[in-house]
């Protein structure tokens, strides 16, 4: 069939000129001719059609045959899935189905609990009587089957585990438990007590091995050990007897005022240990060796006698006793007999193998760890540590209780009355508190304090020189810290002298100035020769800018404080007006009085103490202030009487005349010509000239003043336009 439409083709049923152009419409006799043409061929196909399916019928027949079975099949399966529909309709048995499944798994559900509950019951019950049976054996004396119990029962209720969700009965088990624990607990230490006990009267340690408490008879000391190791409470047990060796045995035998010794005496049922006197032993522990003896027959009597020889209970005793022991014996022996001069270093070798041998000694015993615990042979080792540290301790001790002790007087000869005011050059050369300064050539007056704690600071700078790296790095820092005690104590020690004028400020900036220049010197005088690996650390000139800028601040300080004072004193004068009037003039008179009182005792404390340049420098500040300020109220007087003008004069001549020692001091020295080109007052003191010039203006003619100014001789002398121009 597929053969007759494929075999169909329009193309073949046109001309050949019909479809020379594809594009152009066909004609209507040509659409005739094809629809006949088609006509034609279509009937051509449908006889052959029918001939095929007359010649095929059988085959035709059989396919019906087989397609009506299966419709007949199919309308069959229809009818028995419609029969079983309706059947099911009827009878829901799926639903009964899972009514019965849900009913087995509750059933099955209800017996899995029940038999939890059966089990729990059970568990519960085998606890409580293995509860049961620790009180029994506990009240019975067999210890060891309690503690054994116990411990089983604190895996079974999960001690230490518990749950919110478990059943209320797991927490009322627990306890029982927890009495049961705290009663054996109990019982094994008063036998612990029973077993270990110290008699005052005879000086002695019991250790029974037979017990008897409560009608309990024949315990043995060892079964209670064991009964306490059992329930992990063998530390609890022993911390009291520990607690008792070290009271009433160690602490004696390392600290007793005379030498003591242990003397054991071994029975059959029980172990004595004696504490006897030893007269015939000196009292110093020399090397350690009686020292370390006694302890460890002492030890060796707890591994035999208490512990019974079992290392795991001897290691127990040993963490509850030994850092006490350790720390007794550091700090009674071997801090004691650490050398304090290191000359006698090497002898310490002694002392560190003895100690050395005491901790082989405890480690063989289970005593100590054999792992890490060597707190006495590492002490012992760095000896050289504890020397530098001991050695810094009395070296800053010593530093400090000079700077107390030392109350900042002043020689005799510093005074008013000694040799230094009376030009005695060879007893200021020979005194003792004068020191030379090494970076400015002069020599001044220090205090005791300062003095001696510089030469404490040399003599420790010399021994880091001698010493090895560890030992020098710790006197480094000794030196360094000595230095700073000075500026923490001493300017809180005269604090209160500090806020006046005296001459414990002066020496005080003297100290500071010294210091200072000490520090500059030390690498100089001291670097070359320190250990190679201090030469790089060791730095001290951070510490000189600190003690010269406290010296500049007191000495600053008392200037202040002298320029204050005069001030006050000048007020008093009321800028010396009418001073022709007689209670004017004594008013101006007693002011000026005081300003030269005050100079004069500046003067007395100033000059002998401090450096001949900042005596000069400080000494004509003042002056400049004083002189400047009388010279400015004199200038501001408007209309004086010529009476007034000759008080002024008198004043003035007054002043100068009673400052005259004091202006003369200010000249320059012979020592000090090369230095400083010379300098009379007036060049120190601009105002000098100008108050003596002013003198001489208050009685001269207004003729003379103008020539004076003219020739710039009143401008030379400090005289302004506006002074010149306001005294007119």
């Amino acid at each position: 069939m597929e053969s007759l439409f494929d075999t169909i083709n329009v193309r073949d049923l046109l001309s050949a000129q019909d479809l020379s152009d594809p594009t152009s419409p066909l004609s209507a006799p040509d659409l005739h001719l094809l629809i006949q043409r088609l006509e034609s061929q279509s009937l051509q196909i449908r006889s052959q059609v029918q001939s095929y399916l007359v010649s095929h019928r059988e085959d035709f027949a059989r396919l019906f045959s087989l397609c009506n079975d299966a419709v007949s099949q199919t309308r069959e399966v229809s009818d028995d899935v419609a029969a079983i529909i309706r059947l099911l309709s009827d009878r829901p048995i799926d639903a009964e189905v899972r009514e019965v499944v849900s009913e087995m798994k509750v059933k099955k559900e209800e017996l899995k609990v029940k038999k939890e509950l059966l089990g729990l019951v059970g568990t519960v019950v085998a606890l409580n009587k293995g509860l049961e049976s620790v009180k029994e054996a506990l009240r019975s004396g067999r210890f060891e089957f309690a503690a054994q119990g116990l411990k089983e029962l604190k895996v079974a209720l999960r001690i230490g585990e518990e749950d919110d969700r478990e059943p209320l009965v797991y927490g009322l088990l627990r306890k029982e438990w927890s009495q049961c624990f705290e009663e054996i607990q109990e019982v094994l230490v008063k036998y612990m007590e029973k077993a270990v006990r110290f008699d005052g009267d005879l000086n002695q340690v019991e250790v029974k091995y037979q017990l008897e408490v409560e009608n309990v008879n024949r315990i043995q000391l060892q079964t209670v050990l064991e009964a306490m190791d059992v329930v992990s409470i063998l530390e609890y047990g022993l911390a009291k007897v520990a607690d008792l060796m070290i009271k009433y045995v160690i602490t004696p035998f390392v600290n007793h005022g005379r030498p003591l010794s242990f003397l054991e005496e071994l029975h059959q049922e029980s172990a004595v240990l004696k504490i006897v006197a030893s007269p015939d032993i000196k009292f110093e522990f020399l090397d350690g060796e009686f020292l370390y003896s006694g302890i460890l027959l002492f030890i060796k009597f707890v591994y035999r006698s208490i512990c019974l020889q079992k290392s795991s209970w001897m290691q127990c005793f040993g963490r509850l006793t030994w850092p006490r022991i350790s720390d007794l014996i550091i700090s009674s022996f071997l801090s004691k007999v650490v050398p304090t001069d290191a000359s006698k270093l090497p002898d310490f070798q002694k002392i560190i193998i003895r100690t050395s041998e005491f901790e082989a000694a405890l480690k063989e015993l289970m005593y100590i760890s054999s792992d890490n615990d060597n707190r006495l042979s590492n002490f012992a080792e760095n000896v050289e540590v504890h020397f530098a540290f001991k050695k810094k301790t009395e070296i800053l001790a010593k530093a400090r209780n000079l700077l107390l002790e030392c109350d900042f007087s002043i020689p005799q000869e510093y005074t008013r009355d000694g040799s230094i005011w009376k030009n005695d050059e060879t007893s200021v050369q020979s005194s003792s508190h004068v020191v030379n300064l090494l970076f400015l050539s002069e020599r001044c007056l220090v205090s005791k304090a300062a003095k001696e704690l510089m030469g404490l600071i040399h003599q420790t700078l010399q021994d880091v020189c001698l010493s090895s790296t560890r030992v020098a790095l710790e006197f480094y820092q000794t030196a360094r810290d000595a230095v700073l005690l000075y500026e923490v104590v001493v300017p809180i020690k005269v604090k209160r002298q500090l806020s006046g004028i005296n001459q414990v400020a002066v020496l005080l900036h003297n100290d500071c100035l010294y210091l200072s220049q000490e520090i500059l010197g030390f690498a100089f005088e001291y670097r070359t020769d320190f250990p190679s690996s201090i030469k790089e650390h060791a730095v001290f000139v951070d510490l000189a800018p600190r003690f010269q800028l406290l010296a500049e601040e007191i000495l600053q300080r008392q200037v202040h404080l002298v320029i204050y004072n005069l001030k006050e004193a000048i007020d008093g004068a009321d800028g010396f007006q009418n001073t022709h009037q007689m209670k004017q003039f004594e008013s101006a008179k007693f002011s000026i009085e005081q300003v030269v009182f005050i100079l004069e005792k500046i003067h007395i404390i100033w000059e002998p103490l401090l450096l001949p340049s900042t005596y000069r420098k400080s000494m004509c500040t003042v002056l400049e202030s004083v002189f400047s300020r009388i010279a400015r109220d004199i200038l501001l007087l408007d209309d004086i009487a010529a009476d007034e003008t000759l008080q002024l004069q008198r004043l003035i001549h007054l002043m100068l005349e009673n400052l005259s020692s004091l202006l003369e001091s200010l000249a320059p020295v012979e020592q000090t010509l090369q230095e400083f080109p010379a300098q009379s007052p007036e060049d120190l003191i601009p105002s000098l000239r100008k108050i003596r010039k002013l003198s001489e203006l208050l009685d001269m003619p207004l003729k003379s003043i103008t020539s004076s100014w003219e020739n710039k001789e009143l401008f030379s002398c400090g005289f302004t336009v506006t002074e010149v121009l306001f005294d007119y």
